[in-house]
């Protein structure tokens, strides 16, 4: 299950070439959140002692000895994760002590829950920034730029129009396009207009 949480957390870690939306620090905190709901103070010292095992297995892994996991991921950037993650759990397990809790329940997590607001706000933006980007691509995609080549007499027309409007050639043919009609018989008119800006 961690793995395949890291696996989706590097396909949506990459709004920008060479940039990660999620930190180490982002990811583990996400992980422990989850992972800790529900448990008590001895099961959470567990998870503690466990990721301190990791931690040091990734470092001996990215200093070269011994062999590595089966999924690809960046050695190093799992080497900060379970960093990050030895240090999260080390805060649960710190805070349950200090208010007493018998169970880690994520909501009372004052700080936990701000981190996951921030994540949650982050995902929202780059997703809103997606769809945007999206809704751009297809706008292009269904516009159509041509080059036209006009015999004299038409070319001086639309330059003459174009004079006395401000606009350039290549704005009065858009503006006659657009308000090109088909008739039912297939025959093409523009009704009369006066270009603008």
């Amino acid at each position: 299950m961690p793995t395949d949480h890291l696996r989706r957390v590097q396909v949506l870690a990459l709004p920008e070439k060479g940039k990660r939306m999620w930190s180490a620090q982002d990811v583990a905190r996400d992980q422990v959140r989850r992972q800790a709901k529900g448990l008590d103070v001895a099961a959470v010292a567990e998870k503690v002692a466990e990721a301190a095992v990791r931690e040091r297995e990734t470092a001996e892994q990215l200093r070269g000895n011994g062999s590595f996991y089966e999924f690809e991921m960046d050695r190093e950037r799992l080497a900060v994760i379970w960093l990050a993650q030895h240090a999260e759990w080390r805060r649960v397990r710190d805070l349950m002590i200090a208010v007493g809790w018998s169970v880690y329940e994520p909501e009372r997590d004052a700080q936990g829950s701000v981190w996951a607001r921030e994540r949650e706000e982050r995902l929202a933006g780059a997703l809103a920034a997606q769809a945007a980007s999206g809704a751009r691509r297809r706008e292009e995609a269904d516009e159509l730029r041509v080059e036209v080549l006009l015999s004299a007499a038409p070319s001086r027309l639309i330059q003459v129009v174009a004079d006395r409007t401000g606009l350039r050639p290549s704005e009065v043919l858009a503006q006659l396009a657009e308000r090109i009609v088909v008739g039912e018989d297939g025959t093409v008119s523009v009704p009369p207009f006066t270009p603008s800006w």
